[in-house]
């Protein structure tokens, strides 16, 4: 595992009630006769899959994913072993079983094995959630719905790059399907490290960037704008420093609400053709690593989608559990992150 991480995943705030509503409407029934605490079932430890376990809690979590998977049409598909997002729906329906025991997902994990995500190595959370999503994008024969998917957690930006030797200005267009923000070696909060985020950076000496006006590399200046946020918003928290070759873990505290606006904490953030009205997110997955930089384990805790309860998922074992509980994550001395 190159890096360690710690993966917090928003919804738009709007969506939450509207869906939740349909979800009831939908499941009602089933729920009726059934302990919400078997709702979410845990997933063994497999060649230690702990990384990719508490990554399929968060999209099972994810209802706008799971609908839409729902909606590809796979009946007639032969078994396709090498196909992830088929194999990753399989799983995401039998984790919405009652079910007291873990749920059956070696077939997913041997999926992604023949993708090259290996098993028997501990994974960086944040490069196999990448992956996953990328995979589904290729692999998903429908191209429609695939691009559907990956508009869920589409973060369209404007990057901006000024010389500072002749003021000239390069600026382009990207997204992205999450923001990575860095972190301080003390105290920090998630709205800090998003204000920061969008801070213009100064490049200079190594960093320095060829300038077309100049014909040379310059010192400049770099900032990124938003154009369009997407209805599921995951953020990285970047706790690890690497140095002469060494890379280690940052335990720093970070705090993180249960949601946030936005339009309040980081005004500055958006371009100036950025439309949407509404920037409120919900927090309803935080994926949780304890250890050092080159191993250790992970957890998850992710609300329930029906009762809206906070879960801890540790593999097989699922607990429910308060928010406070919830902010126990976010690090310190000694404590996991």
């Amino acid at each position: 595992m190159r890096r360690t991480t710690t993966l917090q995943i928003f919804r738009l705030h709007r969506e939450v009630q509207s869906a939740l509503m349909k979800g009831i409407q939908r499941l009602s029934s089933v729920f009726r006769m059934m302990d919400l605490h078997y709702g979410m079932r845990g997933l063994t430890n497999y060649h230690l899959s702990c990384c990719v376990n508490t990554l399929l809690q968060t999209l099972s979590a994810t209802w706008e994913l799971t609908d839409l998977l729902e909606k590809w049409k796979t009946a007639g598909m032969s078994v396709d072993s090498h196909n992830i997002p088929l194999q990753l729906k399989r799983v995401l329906i039998a984790m919405r079983s009652d079910l007291p025991q873990p749920v059956p997902h070696r077939d997913f994990l041997h999926c992604l094995d023949r993708n090259r995500v290996r098993l028997n190595i501990q994974h960086d959370a944040d490069e196999v959630f990448l992956s996953i999503l990328n995979f589904m994008q290729q692999q998903i024969d429908d191209k429609a719905l695939a691009l559907e998917v990956q508009k869920l957690y589409r973060i369209s930006v404007e990057t901006h790059l000024q010389c500072l030797e002749c003021s000239s200005v390069q600026t382009g267009m990207n997204y992205l399907l999450h923001l990575s923000v860095p972190i301080k070696e003390d105290h920090n909060s998630l709205e800090c490290c998003l204000t920061s985020f969008f801070e213009h950076q100064e490049l200079r000496g190594i960093n320095c960037c060829f300038c077309a006006k100049c014909g040379m590399k310059t010192p400049s200046k770099q900032g990124v704008k938003l154009r369009s946020l997407p209805r599921i918003l995951c953020m990285h928290l970047k706790r690890f420093r690497n140095s002469l070759g060494h890379t280690r873990k940052l335990n720093c505290k970070v705090t993180f609400p249960e949601s946030f606006d936005f339009a309040e904490i980081a005004p500055e953030a958006f371009a100036t053709d950025f439309a949407q009205t509404q920037c409120k997110y919900s927090l309803y997955a935080v994926v949780v690593h304890s250890g050092i930089a080159m191993c250790g384990h992970y957890t998850a805790f992710v609300r329930h989608r029906m009762n809206q309860h906070w879960y801890y998922a540790d593999d097989s074992d699922v607990q429910q559990v308060s928010w406070e509980k919830v902010q126990t994550s976010y690090g310190g001395q000694r404590r996991y992150s």
